[in-house]
């Protein structure tokens, strides 16, 4: 089970799911704060700021981090839950489980993984350049993008409440 919650939520999602695996995926990742029941080896932490675009100052997502992401989602045994968190949980955690979800599930419809994020989440705004690279990266064809354009913005929030996507 993937759940996905802002950096505010991170220790209390953890022991509210068991979660023992935490995929952290924002700018200063220095300010996530690694659970004690988290194995060390089992926290990634991929630093890129919520951008769609090149800006001075700031990491834009790359394909290189799409890729870390991916690798670490492969590496995942799923015999305990994954928590997957940015900063506000709104962007680039819901773009990043997105991903996850279609890497897990390649035969399921990229369209109804996006309905139930928007269903588990109405803040859910999935970082577009994220979704561009994993698309990219997962030979999707641009389905992940239509089906972010189905899905649409999310009701505006300076925090999103965790919810968590079903893989399989």
């Amino acid at each position: 089970m993937l759940h996905v919650c802002s950096l505010a939520d991170l220790h209390a999602t953890v022991a509210a799911t068991g979660a023992r695996y935490v995929l952290t995926v924002m700018g200063n990742v220095d300010k996530a704060e690694r659970p004690p029941s988290v194995p060390e080896a089992n926290h990634l932490k991929v630093s890129m700021d919520d951008i769609t675009e090149a800006v001075d100052g700031f990491v834009a997502p790359s394909a290189g981090h799409v890729d870390q992401v991916l690798d670490f989602v492969r590496g995942w045994r799923r015999d305990a839950p994954m928590v997957i968190h940015c900063y506000a949980g709104i962007s680039r955690s819901t773009a990043s489980a997105f991903a996850a979800a279609c890497l897990l599930n390649p035969e399921r419809d990229e369209q109804s993984i996006a309905r139930q994020i928007r269903a588990a989440s109405p803040s859910a705004f999935p970082n577009r350049l994220i979704v561009t690279l994993a698309d990219q990266a997962l030979g999707r064809r641009g389905r992940m993008l239509r089906a972010l354009d189905t899905m649409g913005p999310g009701n505006m929030s300076v925090e999103g409440r965790p919810f968590r996507v079903e893989i399989d």
